[in-house]
């Protein structure tokens, strides 16, 4: 199998990251105000608390953005409030001609859009589809919907603006894993979990373009809508981590490919790093072995299935099933290959598990 995974930052390039944004943190909290838990409610004049409103500063200079917003929803959320921005009801929608993510599928159709699909692999047929369908917005997932994906987004995104249409993409499971995220590659706007990115549940961010981003506002004038200052923090603390964090994973999956194909464990075929969306490793068998082997792991430690997907919560490893995008784009495919991400564990301990989970089958 031939996939074309997202380039990781290295842990050098991580670790700049990190001391980005921890220099934007220093430069919207001064003295202690970082250590102060953050206020309730909303403060007049800003219909917010102080200190979401301080964070969002941070994620938009720390993302090269002219704004940012927390969410509530999560990553699901972040997605409904840029489309709500962007396209009104009934709009036309430009999005990949693939399998949909189940929740984004879900939002598209409460808004009652309708699809234009295009293969973003081909630079042509986009190019046509631009010209004769004239879409109102698109909707573009930053990691990969089909394994044999290889569009570049800044690539995509550029062709998207040449023909003015504002654009929404999907990062979840890629931010703070690659250098940039969307609206730093020409997006309108950017959207992801921060509970993927180790922070409070329930929380999404939109990163982007100015007007949008009021727009998004104008939807939150309730209290009840508002992301409380607590929650903010916590979002900012988690970040903190990921970029290393998503880094050393990355090393440790690349790995893990190299001794699994290198015939580590015998009854593995090939293993391929993808993003699926996660990155993860991709272990093919030689034999339909796949769903025993998951039971199997689950009993000597591994996590048969993610809360947030790289949220606070998983730090042993995930041995879990293909995602569902990839499981309609390839039927048949899950009796034989399963996904692996090693969340905050070695290279020995995924080798262990894995031997174990296989020995006899």
């Amino acid at each position: 199998m031939k996939t074309f995974p997202l380039k990781s930052m290295s842990l050098v390039e991580a670790q700049q990251k990190q001391f980005a944004l921890v220099d934007a943190i220093c430069r919207h909290f001064p003295g202690a105000s970082f250590l102060n838990g953050g206020d309730l409610g909303l403060v007049s004049g800003l219909n917010q608390p102080q200190t979401t409103q301080r964070v969002e500063a941070v994620l938009a200079d720390f993302f090269h953005a002219d704004a940012a917003v927390l969410v509530q929803g999560a990553g699901t959320g972040a997605i409904r409030a840029g489309l709500a921005a962007l396209i009104k009801p009934g709009g036309r929608l430009l999005v990949h001609d693939a399998p949909i993510y189940p929740t984004s599928a879900t939002l598209i159709e409460q808004m009652g859009l309708s699809l234009i699909r295009v293969d973003f692999n081909n630079e042509r047929a986009l190019a046509m589809a631009l010209a004769r369908q004239q879409p109102d917005a698109a909707l573009v997932q930053h990691t990969r919907q089909r394994p044999e994906d290889s569009y570049v987004l800044g690539e995509v995104l550029a062709q998207l603006s040449q023909a003015k249409i504002p654009t929404i993409t999907d990062d979840n499971y890629a931010t703070l894993k690659v250098a940039q995220i969307g609206c730093e590659c020409g997006a309108t706007l950017s959207t992801f979990s921060c509970f993927k990115l180790f922070g409070p549940e329930g929380v999404g961010a939109v990163v982007g373009d100015a007007q949008a981003v009021s727009r998004i506002r104008a939807m939150m004038y309730s209290g009840g809508s508002q992301i409380q200052g607590p929650q903010a923090l916590a979002v900012l603390r988690g970040l903190a981590f990921a970029p290393v964090m998503h880094a050393v994973q990355s090393e440790v999956t690349e790995r893990l490919m190299l001794a699994l194909n290198r015939g580590a464990i015998p009854q593995v075929k090939q293993a391929t790093i993808a993003n699926a969306q996660s990155k993860v490793l991709l272990v093919t068998f030689h034999q339909p072995i796949a769903e025993q082997v998951l039971e199997n792991a689950s009993q000597f430690g591994a996590l048969p299935r993610p809360v947030g997907a790289e949220s606070k919560y998983e730090i042993p490893p995930l041995f879990y099933r293909l995602s569902g995008t990839f499981r309609e784009a390839n039927p048949g495919m899950e009796r034989t290959t399963i996904r692996i991400n090693p969340n905050l564990c070695g290279d020995e301990t995924i080798l262990r598990i894995l031997r174990d989970s296989c020995e006899g089958l």
